[in-house]
This record gives structure tokens, C-alpha cells and sequence, in this order.
């Protein structure tokens, strides 16, 4: 069983900045890709970020690319995801997943069925 759980999240000026952070503990010393997702009310579950274990290896929505950024921290059980330029559609809650396989696991990375693992979440709230 991993546990994840999430911190950064707030309210932010359109045009401005957010770190999340995303802390992972127990498990089994497996290596776990971690990802990023959020929700808005009243709409799915969506993909944002993904990283890989060592962090060779990163995924992005669309509709991300170019304003936010994940990466691994040097204890490898963290995640980061800085947000930049954040607009009013960014509002939501932001949840931290895990997933376990490695590299060999072939299932994708955007979809919420890729992860075994779920954080709380954490509110991200971008006034206009």
C-alpha cells in the first residue's frame, strides 16, 4: 500500500504560479511512476502530468504543455508540479497517483485505470 499526499494548492491570480507537491510513503520499494490529475466540478477525472521513476521520462495534457512542470525529487518518493501562467479553466483539485510496473507496464499513463495509488487532492483555485 502507498500513501500520497498532496500540498501547494490555493488561490492564485490568473497569470500567476502554483508548486504542488506530492509526498509517496510505504509500498514495497517498488519503482512508482507518479502522476498528476484534476477535477473540476462536475466534470471527469483528467490527466495533467506524469513522470517516470528516475524521472527520464515525462507526460503532458495538451492543454498543459508549456505553462506547468513535473519532476522527481532527489529522494525519488517526492513529485513536483510547478504551474505557471495558470488560468481560470486550471481551477480544480489536483490529485497525486502512483503506479507501480516500471517501464514494462503497458497500460497509459493518462488514464486514471494507470494508477493504483490516490491521493486526497488539493485545491487549486484561479481567480480571474
Amino acid at each position: 500500500q502507498v500513501e500520497l499526499v498532496e500540498s501547494g494548492g490555493g488561490l492564485v491570480r490568473s497569470g500567476g504560479s502554483l508548486r504542488l507537491s506530492c509526498a509517496a510513503s510505504g509500498g514495497s520499494g517498488a519503482n512508482y511512476g507518479l502522476g498528476w490529475f484534476r477535477q473540476a466540478p462536475g466534470k471527469e477525472r483528467e490527466f495533467v502530468a506524469a513522470v517516470t521513476w528516475l524521472g527520464g521520462n515525462t507526460y503532458y495534457a495538451d492543454s498543459v504543455k508549456g505553462r506547468f512542470t513535473v519532476s522527481r525529487g532527489n529522494a525519488k518518493n517526492t513529485a513536483t508540479l510547478q504551474m505557471n501562467s495558470l488560468e481560470s479553466e486550471d481551477t480544480a483539485v489536483y490529485f497525486c497517483a502512483a503506479r507501480g510496473g516500471g517501464l514494462s507496464r503497458l497500460d497509459p499513463w493518462d488514464v486514471p485505470g494507470g494508477y493504483d495509488f490516490w491521493g486526497q487532492g488539493t485545491q487549486v483555485t484561479v481567480s480571474s
